[in-house]
């Protein structure tokens, strides 16, 4: 199944019509016809909660029934830590939503109740039934995907949501739920255009997601720069705040979620677990971990797609993410030779990024599948300044299969630098 995301030349931008369309003509609708960040970038970016409002008010506002909500934001770690509290929650016996973006294959993948993504029906009845206010209120894809989430979980009456930020906190279209707690996983330096360009203006975009008396939980290894403003913002609402304390590595050994990075992570859900007033054992606990990529469908992150030659994909795609695998790969496996088939964004602080890649690893350009994916050739030569040596390609596939055939059972082929990127290689292989 197509992920949709670079139908602009293919499909004729029509008015959604009253009539029954089937799941493709919706999610052609839903990427087509509206702005959309992972295509368009900022300008996709909405400065209030306006549309989202006026949307889950025509729906009855489902997000303010009986679910809870645990509301998760961060630069990095947000959709990790989303989906193993998720799992945990599972484990327990509680019947969970999860939202997460973007997608990697097919759109329902941001939606799951139990591990299960949305059935395609209930995506065709949601886009049929708010139709009539489209034109009106004029809402964004991820506008319209948010409430298609609170929707969903409230007629399926989950016991609680698990909501992934999908961009900064404060404004954006997820932070219209009041959560019985709120978890903030790392502030680092990306998306600067529209959260900031600090630390300190990030992490109060990060904080926005605050709500006056509900806790918060932040990760321990987030900067005094931008704990200071967090803690600031939780004195103002009367929000107790506490800090993620590191828990034994005992506890993740039959974790599937491997890459060092995750370490943070995973303490990050456990101590948000043990906030909660639920009855969570330490075999849920072990259970949920255990069972995290079933129970969520996380992948993507330091997912091993075979074995020999070893092939890692990772959507770590910022400065702290490409730090984190760059470190893992030379610390695990120092005398290997390294293939990277690297793709970007073309909004990406590409400089500093490029500047961290080892001069003595091979790499292999590749545009990523979505309008904002940076040209190979124009990639290339980039890298080229940095003195990498690489080669450009047209696609994935094509890299992929040419590098694979060349490759010795002792090295390495590392896929990475977009999430889209790890993307395009998922629906490759998926066919």
């Amino acid at each position: 199944m197509s992920r949709n995301r670079d139908h602009q030349t293919k499909c004729k931008k029509e008015p959604l019509i009253f009539i029954r369309l089937n799941y493709q003509e919706c999610v052609d609708f839903l990427f087509q016809q509206l702005p959309m960040y992972q295509n368009m970038g900022k300008t996709a970016f909405k400065k209030d909660l306006t549309n989202t409002i006026k949307l889950l008010e025509f729906l009855n506002n489902p997000h303010q029934g009986k679910t809870k909500w645990i509301h998760v934001a961060g630069t990095n770690g947000k959709g990790s830590v989303s989906s193993i509290i998720s799992s945990i929650l599972i484990e327990s016996g509680l019947n969970v939503g999860l939202y997460t973006s973007p997608h990697l294959v097919d759109f329902t993948e941001r939606i799951r109740i139990n591990g299960s993504p949305i059935n395609r029906d209930s995506v065709i009845d949601f886009v049929q039934r708010i139709s009539p206010v489209v034109t009106s209120i004029k809402p964004s894809f991820f506008e319209i995907t948010v409430a298609m989430a609170f929707d969903f979980f409230h007629n399926s009456k989950v016991d609680i949501g698990i909501i992934e930020v999908g961009l900064g906190g404060r404004l954006d279209s997820t932070n219209v739920i009041t959560p019985i707690l709120s978890v903030i996983t790392s502030i680092g330096m990306d998306h600067m255009d529209m959260l900031g360009d600090s630390i300190e203006k990030i992490a109060f975009e990060k904080a926005g997601i605050i709500k006056p008396n509900v806790p918060c939980l932040i990760s321990r290894d987030i900067s005094q720069e931008a704990k200071n403003i967090i803690h600031k913002r939780a004195y103002e609402l009367n929000s107790p705040i506490e800090e993620s304390t590191h828990l034994s590595s005992d506890l993740f050994k039959n974790c599937p979620l491997k890459g060092i990075y995750q370490r943070e992570n995973l303490s990050t859900a456990i101590n948000s677990i043990n906030l909660l007033d639920i009855n969570i054992s330490q075999e849920h606990i072990k259970l949920g971990l255990r069972n995290v990529v079933q129970n969520s469908g996380i992948r993507g992150r330091w997912e091993i797609h075979r074995d020999s030659p070893l092939v890692i994909l990772d959507t770590g795609h910022n400065i702290d993410g490409v730090s984190s695998n760059i470190h893992q790969l030379k610390s695990e496996y120092p005398k290997r030779s390294v293939h990277v088939i690297w793709g970007m964004v073309n909004d990406k602080d590409r400089k500093s990024i490029l500047k961290l890649l080892p001069k003595d690893w091979n790499y292999h350009a590749v545009r990523p599948n979505v309008p904002r994916g940076l040209n190979e050739e124009l990639l290339a030569t980039e890298m080229n300044i940095h003195s990498l040596n690489v080669k450009p390609y047209d696609n994935i596939k094509i890299a992929y299969t040419d590098i694979l055939s060349k490759c010795r059972s002792d090295e390495i082929i590392f896929i990475g630098g977009s999430t889209f990127l790890v993307a395009d290689f998922l629906l490759e292989t998926a066919k």
